[in-house]
């Protein structure tokens, strides 16, 4: 029986697939996929990142636009400080669960887009960082 080999670019588009999934509303992590990836493909250290980023980017920027598209209603207590702190609150969109609401308030708070993507592809990008250096 012969094992199953992904090739490089098969396997960053499940990792691409996987971090988006896992930064939607959806459960489910990427960490793994990162790791299959980097163990084997090493040399794809700097693509596997960006691969990584930009899924989990998009998938909280559907989070976001999901949020602009709820009906702007009373403002909730903790969203509130949200509007407070602005998009740079979003470089805490990699958190597990706190990330999606994160994301989907900024959107309901019509923070702005490209900030908020900016934002949250620089937290996404350090916690992939920290995780790759913690492997490798």
């Amino acid at each position: 029986m012969t094992a199953f080999k992904m090739t490089e670019t098969a396997s960053l588009l499940s990792l691409f697939a996987s971090s988006f999934l896992a930064a939607t509303l959806l459960p489910g992590g990427s960490e793994i996929t990162l790791f299959a990836v980097l163990k084997n493909f090493p040399d794809s250290l700097w693509t596997t990142l960006a691969t990584a980023t930009l899924g989990n980017t998009l998938g909280g920027m559907v989070s976001f636009c999901m949020g602009w598209l709820l009906p702007p209603t009373k403002q909730l207590k903790h969203v509130g400080q949200l509007r407070q702190y602005g998009t740079p609150a979003l470089l805490l969109a990699w958190i597990p669960m706190l990330g999606d609401a994160l994301c989907l308030a900024a959107g309901w708070l019509r923070l702005n887009w490209w900030q908020a993507a900016l934002f949250m592809a620089i937290g996404k990008f350090t916690r992939y960082w920290v995780i790759a250096a913690t492997l490798l």
